[in-house]
């Protein structure tokens, strides 16, 4: 008798690699300190829709994802965080607030498997507490 794989919530094919993509060019606009619109322009072959979609908007609510952000992670400063985490939040963030056909689940999964893909060692424990918070907030 064969085991039947339980579906997991974290997506791999297209929309994982737009998110991949998505934080690759937030992070190089921040790096150099550029604004990701003129990143995104600059590309000679535009990303994916989706990723597309996401870096536009993490950057146009910036300012009110970094205010949930910063409300969620008690203790933590968002300028303490590693760049890479404050990005993956921030699309994370994003999802959540503006992407209601996209699962809670399937946000909150994706960033933690980013974070541990591409950032510290503790970070995706330290994005799905956040992320977890702010899920519980974001579409009540």
């Amino acid at each position: 008798m064969s085991e039947v794989p339980q579906e997991t919530k974290y997506e791999e094919g297209p929309r994982h690699e737009a998110r991949e993509r998505a934080l690759a060019l937030l992070y190089e606009a921040d790096l150099k300190a550029a604004s990701p619109v003129d990143v995104l322009d600059a590309l000679a072959v535009a990303p994916d829709p989706f990723a597309e979609r996401l870096v536009r908007g993490a950057y146009e609510k910036l300012e009110r994802i970094d205010a949930l952000i910063t409300d969620a992670a008690v203790g933590w400063e968002l300028g303490r965080m590693p760049v890479l985490d404050r990005w993956i939040l921030r699309i994370a963030t994003y999802e959540l607030l503006e992407e209601p056909e996209v699962p809670l689940a399937v946000a909150i999964d994706e960033a933690v498997e980013l974070a541990k893909q591409y950032s510290t060692e503790d970070s995706g424990r330290f994005i799905n507490g956040v992320l977890s918070t702010l899920a519980q907030r974001a579409r009540t």
